[in-house]
């Protein structure tokens, strides 16, 4: 019972009350009966329900929001909808996929009544129905649709489930707004496999990348060498530089081999580099003229 209809039914039931006790029994009778009706034809929905009313077994109509009056004894109340969208939870358990692989999926429906008439007149218990169609649709939706594709493409599989569940559901008055996977379990033995794969697949990436960064850095000291060899003054001051570097350190003491250290000197080392050069050959010495006889 409703609020306004209690408190319509209090104001009666005490009216006839003081009726009876100032007038007589008799008086007080109507007041009684004016309450019993007001609770049993006074109604009142809220503005997210719908009343389904049969009068005599017939479809009386659906009332609802606000307050509305049924006939008693006539008129009957077989459901009351709630409009509002609701979640409802299902799982597959050990479902085949394509590939034949065993999964564990967990998803999440939201729907809502559009049509009360046909939630409460076209099916039993639109709640229930509306479980084992998920569950249904979910075990098809599984076994044609690939592992990998599964673990990789959510959204592809909760349209596809989405679109599957709303064509059967439209018919009852229900109206699918979205589907979402919420967890897909696979075996351990298989979870080890597809981590051992990615972990090489990862490892063969770091190598590819090792590779190149191998080749370009000899390129670079190719490059290097190259510059060294046109200009040995570059050389000295790459050596310079070194030594300097090594011995910034307070209290580093550094052993050096005399040959470098005279190869610092440039003075020595543009000698070299002219001994180094290659000498041009001599021309031969031309033969005497023979004398005439």
């Amino acid at each position: 019972m409703n609020p306004i209809t209690l408190f319509l039914f209090v104001v009666c039931v005490l009216i006839g009350a003081m009726a009876s006790a100032t007038a007589g029994p008799l008086a007080g009778v109507p007041f009684i009966v004016l309450a019993v009706i007001i609770a049993a034809s006074l109604k009142m929905a809220n503005v997210w329900q719908r009343f389904v009313i049969l009068r005599a077994g017939k479809l009386q109509g659906v009332k609802g929001p606000g307050l509305f009056l049924i006939v008693p004894i006539l008129d009957s109340v077989v459901a009351v909808i709630d409009q509002r969208i609701q979640t409802t939870a299902f799982n597959a358990e050990q479902a085949l996929t394509r590939d034949t692989v065993p999964v564990n999926v967990d998803a999440i429906i939201f729907w809502r009544v559009h049509d009360a008439e046909k939630a409460a007149l076209m099916i039993t218990d639109y709640r229930q129905a509306i479980d084992r169609v998920a569950q249904t649709s979910l075990r098809e939706m599984i076994g044609s649709s690939m592992l990998s594709a599964l673990l990789s493409d959510r959204k592809a599989a909760d349209q596809k489930l989405r679109a599957e569940i709303a064509e059967k559901t439209e018919h009852w008055g229900v109206s699918v707004s979205s589907v979402e996977i919420r967890d897909v379990a696979i075996p351990v033995a298989l979870q080890d496999a597809m981590s051992r794969e990615a972990q090489a697949e990862r490892e063969k990436q770091a190598r590819v990348i090792l590779g190149s960064a191998e080749a370009e850095v000899a390129a670079k000291f190719v490059e290097a060498a190259i510059a060294y060899a046109e200009h040995p003054a570059a050389l000295q001051l790459r050596a310079m530089n070194i030594i300097y570097e090594t011995t910034k350190e307070r209290g580093a003491t550094i052993l050096m081999p005399t040959a470098m250290v005279d190869a610092m000197n440039p003075t020595v080392a543009f000698a070299l580099a002219g001994q180094a050069a290659p000498q041009a050959p001599a021309a031969p010495p031309a033969a005497p003229a023979a004398k005439p006889a």
